[in-house]
């Protein structure tokens, strides 16, 4: 059976762990940390409020929620990177996506918040990814419940994936409603 992938879900596919650490492929996804802020503030430009309420799938989250949801992963994955520093092989605690998508806060906070977030603390992960080694980038983190313990590298392309993915969700979503 050919499973085939949702593209309003998936519209830049699935994500596929680097087979081996590449330095040109560490510096693109420095990059791509870099610029994840203003790609997402592109992308909910000028939105208005029914807009950014808006499902971006059937049983989706709402834009809102998607640009609160990149904020959370970003801190989750700045600070998996900086344990990955400083702690050997340390056990990373996942965090139920689906649960902190209705808080609150995801739920009802103007994205202002999150852009804001995102700003600063995409800057720090650029920074400190940048001044890592590639000795670095080869220590592990273990996400708790996975089989195997994951290296920073991993880890790194794993979260630039992740905010083009979502990104590339509201982009879609707009394209499909004419936004």
């Amino acid at each position: 059976m050919v499973s085939t992938i949702d593209p309003i879900r998936y519209p830049i596919g699935t994500f596929q762990a680097p087979a081996q650490f590449r330095t040109e492929d560490v510096q693109q996804w420095i990059a791509d940390v870099r610029r994840l802020p203003d790609a997402v503030r592109a992308a909910v430009a000028d939105l208005n409020d029914e807009q950014l309420n808006t499902p971006y799938r059937d049983g989706g989250w709402t834009v809102a929620q998607v640009v609160h949801h990149l904020a959370d992963a970003s801190m989750n994955a700045f600070l998996r990177t900086k344990w990955g520093l400083t702690e050997e092989a340390p056990t990373v605690k996942p965090f139920i996506e689906s649960e902190w998508a209705k808080t609150a806060d995801a739920r009802t906070l103007s994205i202002e918040s999150s852009l804001l977030l995102l700003d600063g603390l995409h800057a720090r992960w650029a920074m400190l990814l940048e001044s890592m080694t590639e000795a670095n980038f080869h220590r592990l983190v273990h996400p708790e419940g996975a089989l195997q313990p994951m290296p920073l590298y991993v880890l790194t392309a794993l979260y630039t994936w992740h905010g083009k993915h979502h990104t590339a969700q509201i982009t879609s979503l707009r394209e499909r409603k004419g936004w």
